[in-house]
């Protein structure tokens, strides 16, 4: 892989036909001028291909031969998925089927403008090898091309990395999934088991479910679609390390796994382990612009990347008009951004361990919906206060005086919140057709109730539990029998354990257990169910106390009857809520509701006190201690020591005490390397400028 540059800083660039091809060479001098590095393009094989076998490669050439000139470097993003007009046609029998039966249309991409665009998915299947073979051919032919280049960087292979929940009933992937489904059960009659189908006669009779219901056939059906649909990326890599084997491959997602692993796809740790650099489109005029999520969003991709570079690959530049995520929303929540608004969303994700951020348009687009949208620079291609705000931030970020600051990496989290793919799977064909979204609020809800408190949460992947001695559970309704184990020895080893409500309440397959907690799970936390109550859309009605504290709870209710555990809480009915238990070297909590939904819900203080209470009884202690809850820290450690972040995401200047836990050691600020000028006491009282950060090194 080429070598990064110190923090790679810049933007997407072209996305034909925009910009307009007479800016080209002046856009790019005002790139390089303004410290940009890194330009992002779209090459879509719909521009390209224009007739079978006829590549016309002229203005992305252009696009190369100016990043060069520049020092720019260049990522090519592949767009396989934009569908040539005349392929949808020659390969009409390999559309894309929706779940209503609906074939694919080819149409115009809300991005860039430009045709040849239809679900996430594309218009033409991949598992039709007519199709595979013309895709290979256009990316072999694209990395041919360009892999000598000076300006290549590498190739991004999956743009946002998603697919549509309805997607694909063809023929050809109804042939995808029966083999896959003999490789798993081997014979019909297995899969009657499986299924609780028990009149197949031959494989070709089996159907895909259309109707999305917690049934096992729904799970096998998700599972599928994600090794189907993965695989299709990991044959994209495949093809262009065949021709090139020395430059970056690249993706970036939405940080969707919470809630939209299981319906759209997006795994972002299945993703991030198939690439060597991973990233997120974010975009606080789509996600709202609150503190939380802004962290949110790069936390995760954090833990997806599992230690390998990632950056926020999409950042929003300018405002969004007329569409349907903003109407109706505050003007400060995304709608207009502000020249500190970039410096903000910039620092966050740096602060959250991204090295690097490129902004999602160069310059607005001047066609279709998203015209005037999110550039930091003007129409005209211009420059405006936004763009030299990120001009600002792009050469701080590559001065010699920083190396060691982009060299290091936030330490790990206090607190890890548990994410299980399986059990989301299984939520989605429970719940999907819920308003409630019971899902989501407990994960967001735990997140934010944690962050709000000071620490760093981390979203832990199942597989990485044993990295964690301190886990969240929020939404633990289904495990595998597997799972439950795997847990139940994590905590016998010595592991803390919160779970909220139902741990494991359905197994395998989506199975209730007749004893609750299920699989052995009730002896780990030393408490059987009693009641249970499924009913989140009344679940605000629910309130219980804990070692004498009010908690308002959501989403479902469990109560307990002990069983060697020791209570601490009760519901306001008097039923048992709260149980502790010890387990072999280690403990749990488990308690009977979700006050993470009441939490996302509502921001109550006493539930914030919940929280609070859960990272004491938790154990570990804070990586920082700021007295000032407005504004967040995060402590990142490298070869040149340790770096104090303290973001403040308000509209006005914020001091606060701040105390390194004392694993560190006793440690002071000796230099502020953002900003450039602050002035250093060496005393642990600081002040963060509005909607900036203050930047530390300690010693």
């Amino acid at each position: 892989m080429p070598q990064l540059p110190q923090l790679p800083y810049g933007a997407v660039y072209f996305r034909k036909s925009n910009p307009p091809k007479a800016d080209w060479e002046r856009d790019y001098g005002v790139a390089h001028e303004d410290g940009l590095n890194v330009f992002r393009h779209w090459f879509m094989w719909s521009a390209i291909e224009r007739e079978p076998g006829k590549y016309d490669w002229s203005d992305y050439d252009r696009q190369l031969d100016l990043a060069a000139k520049n020092g720019i470097k260049t990522v090519i993003a592949e767009l396989t998925h934009t569908t040539p007009d005349w392929a949808m046609h020659e390969l009409a029998h390999a559309r894309v089927i929706h779940a209503d039966g609906r074939p694919a249309t080819s149409n115009m991409g809300v991005s860039p403008a430009t045709g040849g665009f239809s679900s996430g998915a594309g218009a033409l299947t991949l598992n039709c090898p007519e199709v595979k073979e013309m895709a290979g051919n256009f990316l072999k032919a694209l990395a041919s091309r360009y892999k000598d280049h000076p300006a290549t960087l590498g190739y991004d292979v999956w743009n946002e990395v998603n697919y549509p929940a309805d997607v694909d009933y063809s023929e050809y992937t109804k042939t995808a999934f029966r083999d896959w489904l003999k490789a798993k059960y081997g014979t019909l009659d297995a899969l009657a088991e499986a299924w609780h189908r028990y009149s197949y006669a031959k494989w070709e009779y089996v159907e895909p479910p259309v109707v999305i219901a917690p049934y096992p056939e729904v799970l096998d059906w998700l599972l599928f679609k994600r090794d189907n649909f993965y695989g299709h990326m990991q044959f994209k890599i495949d093809t262009i390390r065949g021709v090139d084997q020395k430059n970056a491959i690249i993706a970036h997602g939405v940080a969707g796994a919470i809630p939209n692993l299981a319906a759209h796809g997006s795994d972002d740790w299945l993703a991030a382990s198939k690439v060597e650099v991973y990233g997120m489109t974010w975009i606080a005029a789509r996600k709202g612009n609150q503190p939380w999520r802004n962290w949110y969003g790069i936390d995760l991709t954090r833990a997806a990347s599992r230690g390998k570079p990632f950056w926020h690959a999409e950042r929003q530049g300018g405002p969004l008009w007329l569409q349907p995520q903003v109407v109706g929303r505050d003007k400060e929540d995304g709608r207009v951004a502000e020249p500190e608004d970039i410096r903000l969303w910039s620092l966050t994700s740096l602060a959250g361990g991204a090295r690097g951020v490129m902004n999602l348009r160069f310059r607005p687009l001047l066609d279709g919906p998203l015209f005037g949208a999110f550039g930091s620079y003007a129409m005209d291609g211009s420059r405006t206060p936004r763009s030299d705000m990120a001009s600002q931030m792009a050469k701080w970020g590559n001065t010699a005086d920083v190396a060691g600051l982009m060299a290091s990496k936030p330490v790990r989290g206090e607190v890890g919140i548990l994410v299980v793919p399986e059990l989301q799977m299984w939520d989605y064909a429970l719940n999907h057709e819920s308003k409630f979204d019971t899902y989501a609020a407990a994960m967001w809800g735990a997140y934010r109730g944690l962050l709000d408190n000071g620490v760093q949460p981390d979203w832990v992947h199942f597989d990485d539990i044993d990295k964690y001695d301190a886990i969240y559970f929020a939404y633990p309704i289904m495990l595998t029998e597997a799972q439950a184990k795997k847990l139940a020895d994590w905590v016998e080893k010595g592991g803390r354990l919160i779970a909220e409500a139902c741990p494991a309440y359905f197994g395998d397959r989506g199975h209730v257990g007749t004893v609750q907690p299920n699989y052995g799970l009730d002896t780990v936390f030393g408490a059987r169910e009693s009641d249970v109550e499924f009913m989140p859309d009344i679940g605000d009605r629910i309130h219980f106390e804990i070692e004498g504290a009010p908690v308002d709870g959501g989403g479902y209710l469990q109560s307990y009857a002990l069983a060697g555990g020791e209570a601490h809480g009760r519901f306001d009915d008097g039923r048992l809520a709260v149980v502790s238990n010890s387990f072999g070297k280690g403990r749990t909590l488990l308690v009977g509701t979700h006050p993470s939904v009441a939490y996302y819900r509502k921001s109550s203080g006493a539930n914030r006190y919940y929280f609070a209470k859960a990272i004491e009884w938790l154990g570990n202690e804070r990586h920082v201690t700021l007295d000032n809850a407005s504004i967040h820290a995060r402590l990142h450690k490298g070869a040149d020591g340790l770096f104090l972040w303290i973001v403040n995401p308000t509209r006005k200047a914020q001091t606060a005490t701040f105390k390194v836990a004392s694993a560190y050691g006793a440690v002071k600020p000796v230099a502020s390397l953002w900003p450039e000028k602050a002035a250093v006491s060496g005393e642990p009282k600081v002040t963060a400028p509005a909607r900036d950060a203050l930047i530390l090194q300690l010693a």
